[in-house]
């Protein structure tokens, strides 16, 4: 006979399990090489848009999809941009209702970034940049602006 010392039982541990991880879409573009390779005394202005998108697939099966878009420009003229859409089934067991929008836009996207960054990294670099290193993302303040963003639900009535 075993305890759980008040715990849950080990049949209702939460548990979030990566079923599979996947290049949904890539794009990079290099349209002003090699004219853009040409050194230049100023860094390149650099801006980067990141969105979180989840799909469920099954009862516990989640799709979320990572969107990073990015344009690195220098005096108005287009370095490089691209564009990934880095994917990934989760399967969610165990997880309170009222939890589950936050583990599906916090921590599964907190999976998938350091493989979406370096999917980027490596594409700069063979675009003949030196590698983009991505800064880590903030996925808590991300999922709070969507949730300001949201219109308020109204309350349930009995």
């Amino acid at each position: 006979m075993s305890t759980t010392n008040g715990g849950p039982s080990p049949e209702n541990v939460p548990q979030l399990n990566v079923v599979a991880q996947y290049i949904k879409d890539f794009s990079f573009e290099n349209p002003n090489a090699p004219q853009s390779l040409q050194p230049r005394p100023e860094p390149p202005q650099i801006n980067i848009q990141i969105n979180v998108n989840a799909q469920p697939l099954s009862d516990t099966d989640i799709e979320v999809v990572l969107e990073l878009q990015g344009k690195a420009e220098n005096a108005g003229t287009i370095l490089f941009n691209f564009e990934l859409q880095f994917g990934g089934v989760f399967r969610i067991r165990n997880v309170p209702q009222e939890s589950l929008n936050a583990v599906v836009l916090i921590e599964c996207p907190r999976l998938l970034f350091p493989f979406a960054r370096e999917i980027i990294a490596t594409a700069v670099r063979n675009g003949g940049f030196p590698p983009l290193l991505l800064d880590p993302v903030d996925f808590v303040g991300l999922y709070r602006q969507k949730m300001e963003q949201m219109p308020p639900q109204p309350a349930n009535q009995v």
